[in-house]
């Protein structure tokens, strides 16, 4: 895991899910993914919206121009364990790469953190949007 989420993940775990910076008074969650390859844990923090019950992300890795490597990790996963707050929640993910239900739930995600149509200055990629739905 890199400094920087390093850092982000130390300030939500000691802030009961709130940090500053860029971040502050948005929503963050941190997604916990396992490699398909390596079977290792990372982490991601990550700004999220809700549609519903559902969490909602996006693999915009800030524009680069291919997808982050936890979206197709998460793909093959059939429940992700994810930090909101002070809660641990396992959810069901699905990854949406196109289709109407994608740019529905990719309009919430902009009209909640507008950095995402900055981030699509800088890539001709469309950004897969992950749904985490919790289970019961």
């Amino acid at each position: 895991m890199n400094d920087f989420n390093s850092e982000i993940i130390n300030e939500f775990r000691g802030n009961h899910g709130v940090v500053g910076g860029h971040f502050e008074g948005k929503h963050l969650l941190i997604l916990h993914v396992i490699g398909k390859k390596t079977g290792t844990e990372r982490l991601y923090p990550l700004v999220y919206t809700t549609d519903g019950d559902a969490l909602l992300v996006a693999g915009s890795l800030g524009g680069a121009p291919n997808d982050p490597v936890w979206v197709g990790n998460v793909e093959v996963m059939t429940e992700a364990t994810i930090e909101v707050g002070d809660s641990t929640l396992t959810t069901k993910p699905t990854v949406l790469r196109e289709g109407a239900e994608r740019d529905r739930l990719y309009a919430k995600l902009v009209d909640y953190w507008p950095d995402f149509l900055e981030y699509e200055k800088k890539t001709t990629r469309v950004f897969p949007i992950i749904r985490l739905d919790p289970i019961s």
